[in-house]
Parts: structure tokens; C-alpha cells; sequence
């Protein structure tokens, strides 16, 4: 009884290392950074909308996410601050960069200036409104002695230009 053999020929493309490679490479290259935002500001655009306008945080990611392809943006929002604590210690020694605007626990807690201390990725503080033209008690951070800078009252637009701060201070310590 003869035995019958069958050939299969896959159609493969074939493999462009090249192009491999380079995919590698950019993915190797990818910056991470953490955005986290504090209390209340999962109410961005309905709460206080002379102060803080009114579009939310999430109509703006998409925007920022776009205008940097080459970065890995993520977002977190918590209104406990042990939650921010956790997020910001999940990512500070793996990601490059954290934006916090850490809304109101900026001017109370100790436990954030402890956290941002321990970290091996550079924060910067964020603020939407000049919190320098806002009520007394916002006029002093706990946390900006330890974070890169502190931008405040570009709007929305301070996450874009803490990004931009984040991202030329690693291109200068690579350079």
C-alpha cells in the first residue's frame, strides 16, 4: 500500500529586516510618561469653568498623544491620595517622566513630597490656573522643592509644555 504525501507551500512575504530593526529600534527609543492628576480634576470642564475652562482632560489626551507619536502618554486620575502615591511609585522607575497636578493636595501633603523624593523619573508640577493669583493658602507648595519645575496658568496647555520640559531635559542628558 503506497503512502501518499502532500506538499503544502505557504505563501510567506518576505521579512524586511530592515524595517524590522528600525521598528525595534523606535520602540526601544519610546519615552514614557505618566500623567496624574489629583482631586476634582475629573471634573475638569464642569466645575469652575472661569477658572479651569471647559474642556476636560480627556478632550485634550488625544490631542497631546497625536503631537507626540513617539512617547508614550498615559493618564491616571484619582481623587485619594494614597491612589496617586501607588501610580506615581508603579511607574517612577520605569517610565521617564511623570506630569502631576496634584490639584489641592499640592498644598497639604507631605506624603507626595515623600513620594516624588523616592523616585527615579523626573515631575513636574502642573497647574491649569496661576495658582499665584488664587487664595492665600495656594500660594505655597509642599511638593515643588522636589519636583523639576512647576508650570502653571497656560490652561490646559501647561501638560503640552511640561512634556516639552520633560523631553528636552532627557534629550540633554543624553547629549
Amino acid at each position: 500500500m503506497a503512502t501518499r504525501r502532500h506538499a503544502f507551500v505557504a505563501l510567506v512575504p518576505p521579512i524586511n529586516m530592515a524595517k524590522l530593526a528600525k521598528t525595534k529600534q523606535k520602540t526601544k527609543e519610546m519615552k514614557k510618561i505618566q500623567i496624574v492628576n489629583g482631586p476634582n480634576l475629573n471634573l475638569l470642564g464642569k466645575r469652575e469653568t472661569g477658572i479651569y475652562g471647559s474642556s476636560s482632560f480627556e478632550s485634550c489626551l488625544p490631542a497631546l498623544r497625536e503631537r507626540y507619536p513617539d512617547v508614550q502618554i498615559d493618564y491616571y486620575q484619582s481623587n485619594i491620595e494614597g491612589e496617586l502615591i501607588n501610580k506615581m511609585q508603579e511607574v517612577g522607575f520605569c517610565y521617564d517622566g511623570i506630569v502631576l497636578n496634584a490639584g489641592a493636595y499640592t498644598h497639604t501633603s507631605i506624603a507626595l513630597l515623600d513620594c516624588i523624593r523616592s523616585l527615579r523619573c523626573g515631575v513636574v508640577e502642573v497647574h491649569i490656573s496661576n495658582v499665584h493669583q488664587r487664595e492665600e493658602y495656594s500660594l505655597h507648595s509642599m511638593i515643588s522643592a522636589v519636583c523639576k519645575c512647576v508650570i502653571c496658568g497656560f490652561g490646559l496647555d501647561s501638560y503640552r509644555l511640561a512634556i516639552e520640559g520633560l523631553l528636552a531635559d532627557m534629550n540633554q542628558a543624553k547629549g
